[in-house]
This record gives structure tokens, C-alpha cells and sequence, in this order.
């Protein structure tokens, strides 16, 4: 047994050792998890009874006969050893004497593009397995262009099952000439191509003997001692704060992770999006105070100064600070089942912030086999689009090919709280810089002050045919008369004008509330009482609309009818069209209408007269 000296030798070396994180990926059944399996027995880092386990689940499955199967050590999902194939993201750590590694295991199939997009995220390196009897695949394309998508710097063309192909050379070659041309196309820079069996173990550990007419490095060589690069570009300080630390009042911190840079005290920075400038004061690591601090290392700040800091925000070199914008063109990996739907809300977190976002336009979809651009109008599951974002507010941010940590987002749906997409943000577009909020002397409460009333926006929603416009109108009428200022905006009337060129499919759909939400507000912003009558199918989109105007001013009035009472109303045939099939997309029939969860005003349109539902709205609003 060693001493305690050599015990905290031991630690202290393998603490420092340089880190390599990577991924696996290829199509179904080229060795991915046979791969990995191998490089973990044969670099002897599994306990006694991990391995004991491993030959009795080898010899009870009986994949490969006597021999151990080495996947299985990967395969840990019982739905994937039942199946064969893996279906979810693995994850493995291991060393050796010059390197720790942490290795992702990605799943080949295609409708787990998402899952493979989860384990590119954070590597440095890519292993793309391809089997020698089959070349390149549509899978290569699909998971190399994520690769390319995700900035991963680096591959690793991985030729395995070469036993298969009697270890021909020209086999060999001929997929690493077409997997250059494909990694040219994509960007790729720097591709290492090594022939291997990961089942034989031929040029994982050390050079084969069955390959004499290769010269490159085996597999783990290779993996100890290529360069681990960061990914980011040089660039000043970039620390996206993540916690504001207050343990006490004398003391007031800002801890975070530095993207990229360095600091020192004494160095000039700049808080963005604020702008505001200070001095650091000191730089505080783990163990106390730094001299200074670099890219990946955990710190807290402090400033000489008293100014405004969030969790969120970016403390940046003073004299290279990253750009703050609020409208970008960016990759989105779509994950959700639900369809993206250009209009909708999200929460957009990048770096640390978390900030209100839309996507304002699809302009393409890529097609991730072929990385053909088609048009598209939504994204389902595990597509690809490029796409416009809207924020709510400006943030910083570098483009992901420059800084992963200010250039990656992922957007969270604002219900079920569930990540949705994965992104990259590529460029600022340049109307963001050019639009501003113009100062207005005569403001909202002036406008109203001198018509005399509180600006409110009354929208009704509810079913084609469940009274919406009838009870509006009404209300108008009934406030016009006592001498308010109002406007109707009805849906019918509305898409013979603004929104002539929208139809009923669900993207339209959001497109139609979002212009009229901006309508209705602007109208508010004159004083008005704005009686908005849709059937505003969907609760993201009213959430969208309300979150546009003051707490109080927006009133939500569900005009409640069966579905059954609203076909009976049917003056206009819609519903028997729809039920016919003339009539696609039709609210009620063939598209789902979302109850309204907490109105301000329900009205059991059914059972209680118009003008009983008149009195309800206007006893509501209060207006004595």
C-alpha cells in the first residue's frame, strides 16, 4: 500500500490530466457500442465484477457466441438489448496513463437525431463509424452534418468491420476519399481516417499487423494525443454571470464560468446588455484569491464599482466586448412532438439568460441526409430549419462558431416547461441595430386622460358560431352610447384586409393573433377599448396576446357553447362543410380548440340570454 504522499501524487496527476470528451455515431449496427465496450475492458479500467457480469450477460445473450460482446457493456436500456440496437445516449468514462475521456455512445437511427444532438453538444471530438461492407451511408451525412452543426472541430472516420472485407485497402480508401469530400462540403477540417475491427480489436489499442499498408495511429493513440482545442475564437473576457453571490452586505459577487478570455483585477469591464463600466476588483477561484483566471474556469467576481449586475448577463473586456442584439438568423434543431410553429412563444436561454423569443420566420428546412434547403411553414421532430428569432429583449451573445457558451440556445416551451429545440445563433440581422423605440411625447395615459377612461382590451374567444361577434357588437354598441371610445376588430372583417393572405393551417393561425395582439395594443396605446372577437383556437397564442398589455388591461371572455349547440347555429354551413371534408383545418372538427384555463369573463353563451351576457361583460369592466 502507498503512502499518503503517494496517494495525493497519484490524485494530483490524474486530476491534471488533460480531458477529451467525444462521441460515437454511424449508422444502425456498425459497432458504435462494440467500440467503446472494447476500449473500456481492453484499457483495463472495469472492476472484477463489472467484467464477471460481462461475460455472464455475453454468454446468456449469446450475440457472440463463446466471446464476450462488448456492447452490452453500452446497451444498458432493456429495450435495446431485446432490439439490438441503442436507442438513447450512453455515457462512459474512462483514462489512461496520458488522458481522461468521457465518451458519448449516439444513436444511429434517424428519429433520435435529437438524442445524438444531446451528446455533440459539449465533445471535442467525433468518432463516425462507418462498416467497410456498406460505405457511406445516409446516416454519415445526417450525423456528420450535426457535427458540422455543433462545431464539433474534430473526426475521427472510424472504417470498422474491415475483417469482413478481407481488410482490403482499397475498400478503405475509397470511403476515406468520399468522406473528405463530404467533410469539405460541410465545413469539417480535420479528419483522421483509420481503418479497424472493433470486434477483433484490429488498430484500436496499437497498429494491426492485418493492416501493414497503414501508417496512421491506432485508435487510442490517436485519442491521447490529438489536440483538445476549445472551440471558441481569441476574444476578450466573456462571463456570462450565473449567480449573483450576497452572503453578507459587504460583500456583493458575480459567479459564473468564463466563456472565453481571461481577467485579472484591475482589468476594465463592461456589463451587457446595460453597458454599464467598472473595474475588477478582485478575482476569486475555489481555493481564494486569483492572480487571474482563464477560459473554462469557474470564478466569482468582484468590482470596484456599485453597478446593476443579474444572473443572465455578460461581464465582458471593456475594450472587446461581444455584440447585444434581439433578432438573429440561427440553425434550430426542432425536439419536441409538437410542431414549431412560426409566431409561437418560448423562453430562449442562452449563456445564462432566459429571455421571451418567438421564431418570426422558418426561411428554409435542411434535409439532414442530403442537406438539401426545402421550404417548410413548420418543423416537426427532429428536423432541421434555418430559421429568424425574435427576442423580447436585446442580449449578448457571439456567434456559435466563435463561442459555443454565447452562441448556443435552446428554446423551452412556456406550459409544460420541456426544452423543444436546440440552436445556434449565427449572426445578428441587421434591422435589430436599426430599430428602435421612438420616444413619444403624448404617451398612453395622456391619450386616455383626455377621452376620459382606462384603456382595456376585451377579447372574446370561443367557437365559430358560439355568439363572440354578436355580444361584442352588442357591448360596443351599449359603451359608444355611453360615450366611451372603442373599436371593434372581428375576425371576419380582419382577414378581408391585414390578414387577406393568411389561411386556417395552425401556422397561419398563430400568424393571424400575433398581428392582430399588435393591432389591438396599438389601439390600446391610443386610448381606445378594444373588442377583439377570434376564436383564437390555442392558449399559447392568447398567453402571446395578453403578455402584450399592462397587468389588468387585457380581459379574457370565453363565450362558452357545446360544440353541438355552435353546428346547431350553423348559419353560415361551415361545420357541414367540414364534416364533409370541404372545409380543411376547421376549429372543433378537425382542428382542437383549447379551452380557455382562468378568463376574466365566462359566458355560458347556451343557457343565458344575450343580453344577460351583455350586463356580465359590462358589469366586469367596471367602469363607474
Amino acid at each position: 500500500m502507498g503512502t499518503d504522499a503517494d496517494i495525493a501524487a497519484y490524485l494530483k496527476a490524474h486530476e491534471d490530466k488533460p480531458l477529451l470528451r467525444f462521441i460515437t455515431c454511424g449508422s444502425v449496427d456498425d459497432g458504435k457500442s462494440t467500440l467503446i465496450g472494447r476500449l473500456l475492458v481492453e484499457s483495463r479500467r472495469l472492476f472484477d465484477d463489472q467484467l464477471a457480469a460481462l461475460e455472464a450477460d455475453s454468454r446468456r445473450h449469446g450475440t457472440q457466441g463463446e466471446r464476450i460482446d462488448y456492447a452490452l457493456l453500452l446497451d444498458g436500456l432493456a429495450a435495446e438489448r431485446e432490439q439490438g440496437i441503442t436507442i438513447d445516449v450512453a455515457y462512459r468514462y474512462f483514462d489512461t496513463e496520458k488522458r481522461k475521456f468521457i465518451v458519448a455512445d449516439c444513436p444511429g437511427h434517424e428519429q433520435y437525431t435529437r438524442n445524438m444532438a444531446t451528446g455533440a453538444s459539449t465533445a471535442d471530438l467525433a468518432v463516425v463509424l462507418v462498416d467497410a461492407r456498406k460505405g457511406l451511408l445516409a446516416q454519415t451525412r445526417r450525423h456528420s452534418y450535426i457535427v458540422s452543426l455543433l462545431g464539433i472541430p474534430r473526426v475521427v472516420l472510424a472504417v470498422n468491420k474491415m475483417d469482413l472485407v478481407g481488410y482490403d485497402r482499397g475498400v478503405f480508401e475509397a470511403i476515406a476519399e468520399g468522406y473528405r469530400a463530404l467533410a469539405a462540403q460541410l465545413g469539417i477540417a480535420n479528419v483522421q481516417a483509420i481503418p479497424l475491427s472493433a470486434l477483433e480489436g484490429d488498430n484500436l489499442l496499437q497498429r494491426s499487423p492485418n493492416t501493414p499498408w497503414y501508417e496512421g495511429p491506432a485508435l487510442l493513440e490517436h485519442l491521447e494525443t490529438v489536440p483538445v482545442e476549445s472551440g471558441e475564437t481569441a476574444s476578450g473576457l466573456r462571463l456570462p454571470v450565473q449567480w449573483v453571490n450576497r452572503p453578507n452586505q459587504d460583500f456583493r459577487g458575480f459567479a459564473g464560468t468564463i466563456a472565453a478570455g481571461e481577467v485579472a483585477p484591475g482589468d476594465e469591464v463592461v456589463v451587457l446588455p446595460s453597458a454599464r463600466r467598472s473595474t475588477v476588483a478582485a478575482v476569486l477561484g475555489p481555493d481564494g484569491p486569483r492572480e487571474r483566471a482563464f477560459a473554462g474556469q469557474a470564478v466569482t467576481l468582484t468590482l470596484a464599482d456599485e453597478v446593476d449586475v443579474s444572473r443572465g448577463d455578460v461581464i465582458a473586456a471593456a475594450g472587446d466586448p461581444p455584440a447585444v442584439a434581439d433578432q438573429f438568423a440561427a440553425h434550430v434543431l426542432w425536439m419536441s412532438d409538437a410542431p414549431l410553429l412560426p409566431g409561437r412563444p418560448y423562453w430562449l436561454k442562452v449563456g445564462a439568460r432566459t429571455v421571451a423569443a418567438s421564431v418570426s420566420e422558418i426561411k428554409h428546412r435542411v434535409d439532414v441526409n442530403t442537406q438539401e434547403h426545402l421550404a417548410a411553414k413548420r418543423l416537426e421532430l427532429n428536423e432541421v430549419g434555418y430559421c429568424n428569432l425574435s427576442l423580447e429583449e436585446p442580449v449578448a451573445f457571439a456567434p456559435y462558431a466563435q463561442n459555443r457558451a454565447l452562441g448556443g440556445f435552446v428554446l423551452i416551451d412556456r406550459q409544460s416547461n420541456d426544452t423543444v429545440a436546440a440552436g445556434t445563433l449565427d449572426f445578428a440581422l441587421r434591422r435589430a441595430d436599426n430599430v428602435h423605440w421612438q420616444h413619444l411625447d403624448v404617451d398612453k395615459a395622456a391619450r386616455a386622460r383626455i377621452k376620459g377612461q382606462v384603456p382595456k382590451v376585451l377579447w372574446f374567444t370561443g367557437l365559430s358560431g358560439a355568439g363572440k361577434s354578436t355580444v361584442a357588437n352588442l357591448v360596443d354598441k351599449r359603451l359608444h352610447a355611453l360615450g366611451y371610445h372603442t373599436f371593434v376588430l372581428d375576425g371576419d372583417n380582419v382577414r378581408h384586409g391585414l390578414n387577406r393572405d393568411l389561411g386556417f393551417t395552425d401556422e397561419d393561425r398563430v400568424e393571424n393573433i400575433r398581428r392582430v395582439a399588435e393591432v389591438a395594443r396599438l389601439m390600446a396605446d391610443a386610448g381606445l377599448i378594444v373588442l377583439v372577437s377570434f376564436i383564437s383556437p390555442f392558449r399559447a397564442e392568447r398567453r402571446m396576446a395578453r403578455e402584450r398589455f399592462a397587468p389588468g388591461e387585457f380581459i379574457e371572455v370565453y363565450v362558452d357553447v357545446p360544440l353541438a349547440v355552435a353546428e346547431a347555429r350553423d348559419v353560415k354551413g361551415l361545420y357541414r362543410k367540414a364534416r364533409a371534408g370541404l372545409i380543411p383545418n376547421f376549429t372543433g372538427i378537425d382542428s382542437p380548440y383549447e379551452v380557455p384555463e382562468q378568463p376574466e369573463i365566462h359566458l355560458e353563451a347556451a343557457a343565458t340570454p344575450v343580453e344577460a351576457q351583455v350586463a356580465q361583460v359590462l358589469a366586469a369592466l367596471k367602469l363607474d
